[in-house]
């Protein structure tokens, strides 16, 4: 599988594959309804309308929306609804308010778009971030895969480069540093904004969990030394089963010690 063939398309190829941008409005509801910024229905319909309009490509992105009064008038809103969902949606990085200038479409650049993923997930604690380490179990296992079949030469090259670095980490921060890098560039070559971008916001959340098993855990430098030059080994293969294999078991042996830790610390 070549690189050319199946990277994700560009944002010009977008319109006409009708790819739809992430629906805001669960989002919301769920991250603003029960704060004081309650949404109401209305305010949905109006996000909705937005949204619609810049699925179908009537806006792209850096448009500049036209003035608040035409552009109540044209979606059949009132003025307050209108600044309700404009308000929500620029909390959400897909609309940009530039004071005295006006209001615009963002980029829609996955990793935009996913800030509010990555909040969120430094909000949840305990038992969740087990569910986060699952969660990741599986995103970067398809990554792995995704990315045996399409990395190029230079990102081959980078991933060695990355690797030699583990080899050579003195201390448990560095080896981290280099941990994070090394599942970065796999998720670069995966050719996948939207899961590069996704795992980027995992990588920050768990990065407390890493170093804890870094400093903890005996003989945890070099397993996991060993465990990603596994997952190394099947990318270069160009083997997208063992290298899904490899990844998924990296990934599970963090998150059963950190259960074990947890257990622990629950029974203390």
């Amino acid at each position: 599988m070549s690189a050319t063939t199946t990277r994700a398309p560009s944002w010009a190829n977008r319109r006409a594959l009708a790819w739809p941008i992430p629906d805001p409005a669960p989002v919301i509801r769920h991250t603003l309804a029960s704060s004081r910024f309650p949404i109401a229905r209305v305010t949905e319909g109006a996000i909705d309308k937005i949204r619609e309009r810049i699925v179908s490509g009537a806006w792209g992105p850096g448009d500049r929306l036209p003035k608040e009064s035409e552009l109540a008038a044209e979606l059949g809103l009132s003025r307050n609804s209108l600044r309700e969902a404009v308000r929500a949606l620029s909390q959400l990085r897909v609309l940009e308010v530039k004071q005295g200038d006006g209001t615009y479409v963002s980029s829609l650049e996955p990793g935009l778009l996913l800030e509010s993923t990555n909040f969120i997930s430094h909000l949840l604690l305990g038992d969740t971030e087990i569910e986060l380490y699952e969660v990741r179990r599986i995103l970067e296992a398809a990554v792995a895969a995704l990315a045996a079949g399409r990395i190029d030469v230079q990102e081959k090259v980078e991933l060695a480069q990355i690797l030699e670095r583990m080899g050579e980490a003195k201390n448990v921060e560095e080896l981290v540093e280099a941990d994070v890098a090394f599942h970065a560039l796999v998720a670069k070559a995966a050719g996948n904004a939207v899961l590069a971008s996704l795992l980027a916001s995992l990588a920050t959340r768990t990065m407390r969990a890493r170093l804890w098993h870094g400093r903890e855990a005996d003989g945890a430098l070099d397993e996991t030394r060993n465990e990603h030059r596994r997952i190394y080994e099947a990318i270069m293969a160009g083997d997208p089963d063992l290298a899904r294999a490899a990844a998924a078991a990296h990934i599970a042996s963090s998150e059963r010690w950190l259960k074990g830790r947890l257990a622990i610390g629950r029974s203390a």
